[in-house]
């Protein structure tokens, strides 16, 4: 199984954002104090598609929500613009604030967070940029700054039909086979 998402020691040696992210996350031990909740850094700043908006999505899994609400709330609810939700949708509980130029978001279900589909597109999306090169990241990102998200982008350069969230995760299928 993947393992180089697994902890955040990737980011010192990447781009300059990374890095950047890499210094907020660790000077405020953001992992750290959720890993009773097995939390591992999604999205676009793991991969380098991140335009200047993107935030640091952060995964986690619980088994009980009550318990993981009230520990987000005693670890950052005092940091700028803490807000926190419940998703009913997804049952997921989603939390956000900032630190620093960060926006941060928390985002934890009762999955394990590499069954989660956050992890699964994150891991499907970084191997189809390492087979496509670097055109195909450009084509990505100026898809993001365009307004799309992350999956509906790939879902354009692939020329993928159908929803993109579904549809990229018969990538994962494939590069199991």
């Amino acid at each position: 199984m993947n393992t180089l998402f697994d902890n955040i020691e990737y980011l010192k040696k990447g781009t300059k954002r990374q890095q950047q992210a890499y210094l907020v996350l660790t000077e405020n031990s953001v992992l750290p104090k959720l890993n009773s909740f097995h939390p591992i850094l999604v999205g676009t700043i793991p991969i380098n598609i991140d335009i200047e908006t993107s935030d640091l999505d952060i995964i986690c899994y619980w088994t009980q929500k009550e318990e993981f609400i009230s520990a987000l709330k005693k670890l950052f609810g005092k940091e700028s613009e803490f807000k926190i939700e419940e998703n009913q949708t997804m049952n997921a509980i989603v939390a956000g604030f900032k630190l620093h130029s960060f926006e941060i978001e928390i985002f934890g279900q009762n999955i394990p967070t590499k069954e989660q589909r956050g992890y699964r597109h994150m891991l499907v999306e970084h191997e189809l940029l390492l087979k496509k090169g670097d055109q195909f990241r450009q084509q990505i990102i100026e898809l993001k700054k365009q307004g799309y998200k992350t999956e509906p982008a790939f879902g354009i350069a692939l020329g993928l039909s159908g929803d993109p969230y579904s549809e990229l995760l018969n990538f994962e299928k494939r590069s199991n086979d």
